[in-house]
């Protein structure tokens, strides 16, 4: 017989739980987006993208952490994370308007997050974002263009607030890591040149949920 506290039970109601609210999160990007005077999209992924991954994230959440408070300050970070992942690849930005509020509610959960803490969360904030920031000014520098948009470097800040020093620096690398797989299929597919840039903050956030995910209930 499956209790309410089963991991698998939990999975289930949760991922329900997570494709409705992936549901509103594509709405609300839309939204967002003709705020900035700029065009949703209609391809299926655009479309529908969101409220899968939400969907199969908040299950495998679910049946990680359990029905706990936990879960529910992860699921928060899942619904951010993938607004920006589907916002960024479909419109190259990350906006202020979700950074800024989801910055200041990892400040404030930071204080109930098991092994975090305000101070942690703000130190590797503070410091994740002047190393991005350092990286963006010396890839402007060397190659007079963009190496990095100013919407990572404030989102670096966001991971911090939320990983934590250990966490962050997990999800920086495989972020890392995954962008140059990424760029690398993309030039072997003749899709993009070496000069050409892509957006990092897919990769980078896709290295957070994999450093949320690796989190447990620790």
């Amino acid at each position: 017989m499956i209790g309410w506290s089963s991991p698998f039970l939990v999975s289930i109601v949760w991922g329900i739980a997570g494709l409705g609210l992936g549901i509103a999160v594509r709405r609300a990007s839309v939204g967002l987006a003709r705020l900035e005077g700029l065009k949703p999209g209609s391809r299926p992924w655009q479309v529908y993208g969101s409220s899968v991954l939400a969907g199969l994230l908040f299950a495998l959440f679910g049946w990680r952490l359990g029905a706990t408070p936990l879960l529910l300050i992860r699921s928060v970070w899942i619904l951010v994370l993938v607004q920006i992942i589907f916002f960024d690849l479909e419109h190259h930005l990350i906006l202020d308007r979700v950074l800024l509020p989801a910055a200041l509610a990892a400040l404030v959960l930071s204080v109930v997050t098991p092994n975090l803490g305000w101070v942690s969360a703000l130190l590797t904030g503070l410091g994740t974002g002047l190393v991005f920031l350092a990286v963006a000014a010396l890839g402007a520098l060397l190659f007079h263009a963009e190496a990095m948009g100013m919407g990572d470097v404030k989102f670096s800040v966001f991971m911090g607030l939320v990983l934590g020093l250990r966490p962050t620096l997990t999800a920086v690398f495989l972020g890392v890591i995954l962008a140059g797989v990424a760029a690398l299929g993309l030039v072997l597919l003749r899709r993009r040149t070496m000069r050409d840039s892509i957006a990092y903050g897919p990769f980078l956030a896709a290295g957070a949920l994999a450093a949320l995910f690796e989190l447990g209930a620790s």
